[in-house]
């Protein structure tokens, strides 16, 4: 199986640091946070990695050969001419480089102690995709019933839902962060060109899902993983990102 780092993201909400490098290269506890995905993806078998760039882009490469790739064959899904968010790099990514097997892809910014050997374990070769999801505050959901099964999406803090026509139930669906990382099944790939040619290059993932959802085209499963996790995504969050890397010892495990 390949695996798909996201990293070609502006990193916005990290400026000052962002404005001279990529996100993926912002150092936490010594270490840049494309290489504790790197040490994840390693530790978990995985030694095929595509990685996506668009902000400082030759930073990331050269710092990737500079480093061999950290043990790992990696591939470069070039977007510096566009960024194409999350649903649009996912389609470059796959479709150039592992059209015909299934798909590990996560962001560079989360730090987390999830086994992705687990994931990779939960995912139904049947079923269109496993999504990491969490119990924890934020004001996006995505919504999954008794089954685990995605069913829609809500932003708690507007009201707003998708796909049209899902209402909220709360006793009947339930809601949950998504974590950033999903294993999708290579039957995802022509639903996946079939929505870029309707939308156009530049998506969401979770739009795309929420079009699977809609249209009935496969199951989406919720895997519910609560361990420490952290999403790397303000400059606030860097002292506590700090703390949460030295406290965690098992990010820079080379080991399976």
């Amino acid at each position: 199986m390949k695996a798909l780092i996201f990293a070609a993201g502006l990193g916005t909400r990290l400026r000052p640091i962002t404005d001279t490098m990529p996100k993926a290269l912002v150092p936490i506890g010594g270490h840049t946070l494309l290489e504790y995905q790197i040490r994840k993806l390693y530790r978990a078998g995985v030694r095929d990695i595509i990685v996506n760039v668009h902000h400082f882009p030759d930073m990331i490469i050269d710092y990737l050969r500079e480093n061999a790739g950290f043990g790992c064959t990696i591939h470069i899904s070039d977007e510096r001419d566009e960024l194409l968010e999350t649903g649009g790099g996912l389609l470059k990514a796959w479709s150039r480089f592992a059209a015909n097997e299934p798909i590990l892809a996560l962001n560079v910014d989360i730090l987390s102690e999830i086994d992705l050997q687990e994931v990779v374990r939960a995912f139904e070769p049947q079923e269109l995709g496993t999504l990491v999801v969490k119990a924890r505050e934020t004001q996006r959901y995505l919504c999954f019933d008794s089954e685990n099964k995605l069913v829609g999406w809500t932003n708690i803090a507007t009201g707003e839902l998708k796909p049209s026509g899902f209402h909220m139930d709360e006793s009947e669906y339930r809601r949950l962060a998504f974590s950033g990382m999903q294993v999708l099944g290579p039957q995802v790939l022509p639903l996946l060109q079939a929505f870029a040619q309707e939308k156009g290059p530049k998506f969401s993932v979770i739009d795309f899902y929420l079009y699977i959802v809609e249209h009935q085209l496969g199951v989406l499963r919720a895997l519910q993983l609560d361990v420490p996790m952290m999403d790397i995504g303000k400059i606030d969050h860097i002292e506590e990102a700090e703390s949460f890397a030295l406290s965690h010892t098992r990010l820079l495990t080379w080991s399976r």
